[in-house]
């Protein structure tokens, strides 16, 4: 029987799939496991706190057979998702992945640090695009329409909600990223930041034709 990939929402069955999508996408759009001994740690800054505290902007690419083999999650308001972050997801994690008491010496450390501090998600140049996202998928379902589909889902749930623009940070090294965003109507924003990052944002309204 032949199935068809399609996007739905999330569901907590998918939680395994999700943390999976993250580890293997999380370094420069390729694998991260290597870099960081706990499979947990980045689905627990990039990926649980969206479908916990904004899950009516998680949504899923599903293979047709019920599994989840990418993701694009939301946040319409970025300064209440990092109020609600420290408040709500941060203390049931924090044990866990403690803050360096020091300067980070290891990757791990590096991404505690930004677990522990989800202010840095406010920026004042971003305020025109209070909405984020994050979107990633297995590399096999990728360059296929998929991250297209996952991304008018995201952004027309966005626009239903009343949120006209969105941005996004992404590093500057995975460059078939950023011309996965260009394509889709993406531009970049002026905002200073130390790391080897860009900030792209877009309005909300429909996703430009193309490949």
């Amino acid at each position: 029987m032949t199935t068809t990939a399609f996007v739905r929402r999330y569901r907590p069955s998918d939680r395994a799939e999700l943390a999976d999508i993250c580890v293997r996408t999380a370094h420069e759009g390729g694998d991260s496991s290597g870099l960081y001994p706990d499979p947990e740690l980045m689905p627990v800054i990039f990926a649980y706190p969206y479908v916990e505290l904004e899950p009516d902007f998680a949504f899923v690419l599903d293979d047709g057979a019920g599994r989840a083999v990418g993701y694009v999650l939301g946040a319409p308001d970025t300064a209440g998702f990092a109020a609600r972050f420290r408040e709500e997801w941060l203390p049931e994690v924090a044990a866990r992945y403690p803050a360096p008491a020091g300067a980070p010496t290891t990757p791990a450390e590096s991404m505690a640090v930004l677990l522990h501090t989800p202010e840095r998600m406010v920026r004042s140049e971003l305020s025109g695009y209070p909405a984020h996202l994050h979107i990633d998928l297995l590399p096999s379902w990728q360059g296929k329409g998929y991250g297209r589909a996952l991304m008018h889902t995201l952004l027309a749930a966005l626009h239903d909600r009343g949120v006209a623009t969105v941005h996004l940070c992404m590093v500057r090294a995975n460059t078939p990223a950023r011309a996965f965003y260009d394509r889709l109507g993406f531009t970049q924003l002026n905002v200073p930041d130390p790391g080897p990052v860009w900030y792209l944002g877009r309005p909300t309204t429909q996703v430009p034709n193309g490949s």
